[in-house]
C-alpha cells in the first residue's frame, strides 16, 4: 500500500445522530446529515479521496442498498459528489447476498464501481429477481439513486412539492409497554369488546376499529378505547375501562420523559391524536418487493389509524389513482427505503417529493377518476379476500390486475403521449421532472465544496 496519509488511521466509527462523533480523516466533519450515514459511506470517501489523484484507479464496493434510496442518498451523495466529483461506471440494484458464515445471513445489497474519468460502456444491471441472474442494460449515465438520469437530492420535505393533501402519520397512544404483553393499555382484543359492550352497553360508541398497516394488509381485526368525548359517569361506569385507564396514567407518570409525563393529565384519550373527521386515505409504512403495486384505500373517519400507518385526509378519488398506480409504485420503490427488499413508504421522502401530473385537463382528470373506482369495485368484488392475498402477484384476480392496467394507461397520459415501456422509464421521467420542478436539488446546483475544518491531529 502506497504511504498516504489517510490510510495510516483506521476510520472512527460515527455514532447515530453524533455529527461531532464524526472523524476528521474521513472528511465528513460539518456534513449536514452525517450522523444517519452507514458505516460503508467511510469507505467511499476514503477511496475517493485516494483515488482522485491517481485517475487510472477504479474503485468499487459491495454496499447496503440503503446508501442509494431513502434518507441516506442526499446526504451522503451531495457531500461526495460536490467534495471530489466521481462517477458512477457501472452499478447493481439490489439483489440478496446470501453470506457464507454460519447462519447464512440474508442481507440485501447494492455494487456502485465509481471512476473519475468517463467510461464506457455504463451498464446498469438489474434483479428482476433478487435471488437469480442480473439483466445488464447499457445506459448513458447512472445517478446515485441507480438509474439512467441526472443526479438530484431527494431530500427530507416536510410540505409536498406539488399541490396535493397532506400526508401524516396515524395516532399513537403511548399507553402501555409493548415489550410487556400481559399489561392493558387502550388497546381491546375482540374478547375484551364484547365483554365491555355487554356490561356496560353505553360504552359501544367509544370502541373504535383499530387499522394499521397490517390490520390493512392482512385484515387482522382490532379494537380500541376512543374515549374523546366520553362523559365522566360513562367513564366511571366499567370497572375495566376505569383499570385500563389508570394503567395508561401510571404508565405515563413513569416516563423519563417530561412530554409523557405531561400526559399522563389525560389519560383517557391517546398521547398524539391525529385523527381526521372526514374518510381519508391509508397507507401502510411497509409493502412487499413481490408486489406489483403498492396497496393504499380509504377509511372512515370511525376507524381509528394507528401510527403505523401513514394517512392523507381529504384525498379523492384522483388522487388514490394518481397514488394506486404503476407510475408512483415505481417512484416509491426507485426512491423510498427498504426493509431488507420491501419498500418503506414515507412522507418526507416519497410522498411529498412526487411529481405529481402538471397542467391536468378535466379529461384527463376524469379518466382516472373512473379507472380508480374500477380498481376499487374490482376489490369490493373480493370482499372477503384480503389485500395481501388480493396482490399476490400469483393470485392476483384477472379483473384487478385489468383494473389496474387501465388506471396505468390514464396516469401515464397525464405525463406524456408516448406509452411507457418500463418502470425504468417511468423513474427517469420523473427525475426529469423533478428536476425541473426543484431545480435546487439537482446537482449543478450545488455551490463549491465547502470548506473543511482543519483536521485535528
Amino acid at each position: 500500500m502506497p504511504d498516504y496519509p489517510l490510510w495510516r488511521n483506521r476510520p472512527a466509527l460515527y455514532s447515530n445522530g453524533d455529527k461531532a462523533g464524526v472523524s476528521p480523516i474521513i472528511g465528513t466533519e460539518g456534513v449536514p446529515g452525517a450522523g444517519i450515514l452507514d458505516y460503508v459511506t467511510c469507505w467511499y470517501r476514503i477511496a475517493c479521496r485516494y483515488a482522485k489523484a491517481m485517475p487510472r484507479i477504479q474503485v468499487a464496493f459491495v454496499s447496503t442498498n440503503s446508501i442509494s434510496q431513502g434518507e441516506q442518498v442526499a446526504p451522503f451523495w451531495r457531500s461526495l459528489l460536490a467534495d471530489f466529483a466521481p462517477v458512477i461506471t457501472f452499478a447493481h440494484r439490489t439483489f440478496a447476498w446470501q453470506s457464507e458464515a454460519r447462519g447464512r445471513a440474508h442481507v440485501h445489497v447494492v455494487i456502485i464501481g465509481l471512476s473519475f474519468v468517463k467510461r464506457l460502456p455504463t451498464i446498469l444491471f438489474e434483479y428482476p429477481d433478487l435471488n437469480g441472474d442480473p439483466i445488464g442494460v447499457e445506459v448513458d449515465r447512472i445517478n446515485c439513486y441507480l438509474t439512467d438520469a441526472s443526479h438530484v437530492f431527494i431530500d427530507n420535505r416536510r410540505q409536498s412539492l406539488c399541490a396535493s393533501p397532506a400526508m401524516n402519520y396515524g395516532s399513537m397512544m403511548i399507553d402501555k409497554d409493548r415489550s410487556a404483553p400481559d399489561s392493558d393499555g387502550l388497546i381491546l382484543a375482540a374478547g375484551d369488546r364484547e365483554r365491555i359492550i355487554a356490561r356496560t352497553p353505553e360504552m359501544a360508541p367509544f370502541i373504535r376499529r383499530l387499522m394499521g398497516g397490517d390490520e390493512f394488509l392482512n385484515g387482522a381485526v382490532r379494537w380500541c378505547l376512543w374515549l374523546d368525548g366520553a362523559s365522566p359517569a360513562v367513564l366511571r361506569s366499567d370497572p375495566d375501562v376505569q383499570r385500563r385507564v389508570q394503567g395508561v396514567q401510571s404508565f405515563r407518570l413513569s416516563s423519563n420523559r417530561p412530554q409523557t409525563r405531561t400526559l399522563a393529565e389525560t389519560p383517557t384519550l391517546f398521547g398524539e391524536i391525529r385523527q381526521p373527521s372526514t374518510a381519508y386515505l391509508l397507507f401502510p409504512k411497509v409493502g412487499s418487493a413481490t408486489r406489483r403495486y403498492f396497496p393504499i384505500g380509504f377509511a372512515g373517519p370511525e376507524v381509528i389509524a394507528t401510527g403505523s400507518a401513514l394517512i392523507v385526509p381529504g384525498a379523492t378519488l384522483y388522487h388514490f389513482g394518481v397514488l394506486s398506480s404503476a407510475m408512483h409504485t415505481a417512484w416509491l420503490y426507485f426512491v423510498g427505503g427498504r426493509m431488507k427488499s420491501d419498500p418503506q413508504y414515507s412522507a418526507g421522502i416519497v410522498f411529498n417529493n412526487f411529481p405529481w401530473p402538471q397542467e391536468l385537463i378535466a379529461a384527463k382528470r376524469a379518466a382516472i377518476e373512473v379507472a380508480a373506482r374500477d380498481v376499487l369495485d374490482a376489490r369490493e368484488a373480493f370482499a372477503d379476500q384480503t389485500l395481501a392475498d388480493l396482490y399476490d402477484p400469483l393470485a392476483m384476480p384477472k379483473r384487478l390486475r385489468d383494473a389496474h392496467a387501465k388506471l396505468d394507461r390514464a396516469v401515464d397520459k397525464c405525463y406524456r403521449t408516448a406509452a411507457f415501456l418500463s418502470d425504468r422509464q417511468r423513474v427517469e421521467f420523473l427525475f426529469a421532472l423533478y428536476e425541473r420542478l426543484a431545480p435546487s436539488a439537482s446537482l449543478s446546483a450545488l455551490a463549491s465544496p465547502a470548506r473543511r475544518r482543519t483536521p485535528r491531529r
